[in-house]
């Protein structure tokens, strides 16, 4: 069964339209008006194995916010309809990545229930003309939609391009290591309640 959805959200706000294919290649289309946040999308997408094809059109000329927002809760809502019922799939993904200097780690459990501890400092508000704030309410936006819990440590760093990045591969990383089916569950929801 193929594990895809697509999604359409509009707002007074935001008009979105997201597209995910879980078992993809890693491919991405992206048309958000925001530059820096493609980039970091564009890293979920090739280090998941996850294809997204996202286009967006919000209110960009008050600010960044209720874009990167709506997108997290997009994003969340299409993997969530993706993932159906997440029989026979490990669940738990983890994954550390660094780049340079800096040093991420996500842990992922595919719960059915959200949560979102984000622990990561940035040396800068912006990278940019990106706020960096955003990333942290991107991520929200998805774990409230998604239904997933989420924990994000910035280990270390100094430069804010470099930490986000580590952040955005290791979700991918995660979120792929999760999602990989378990042959040893046989098709069997890996939960003891039956239910995610």
């Amino acid at each position: 069964m193929a594990r895809t959805a697509q999604v359409v959200r509009n707002t007074k706000e935001t008009q979105i339209t997201v597209s995910v294919n879980l078992d993809g290649n890693g491919s991405a289309k992206l048309s958000t008006g925001l530059p820096f946040l493609e980039h970091m999308l564009d890293q979920i997408a090739r280090h998941g194995l996850i294809d997204l094809d996202i286009v967006a059109k919000g209110d960009l000329h008050i600010d960044a916010h209720h874009t990167v927002e709506d997108i997290g809760i997009t994003l969340g809502q299409a993997f969530a309809k993706a993932a159906g019922d997440k029989a026979g799939i490990r669940r738990y993904g983890h994954a550390y990545v660094p780049l340079d200097e800096a040093l991420s780690r996500v842990v992922i459990d595919l719960s059915g229930r959200p949560g979102l501890e984000y622990r990561v400092e940035y040396p800068r508000a912006r990278v940019g003309e990106f706020d960096i704030d955003l990333v942290r309410e991107f991520f929200q936006g998805f774990v409230n939609h998604a239904l997933v819990t989420v924990h994000i440590d910035g280990i270390s760093g100094q430069n804010a391009h470099h930490i986000a990045e580590t952040v955005f591969k290791a979700f991918g990383r995660a979120l792929r290591s999760a999602l990989e089916p378990d042959p040893r569950m046989g098709g069997v929801v890996p939960s003891t309640k039956g239910t995610l």
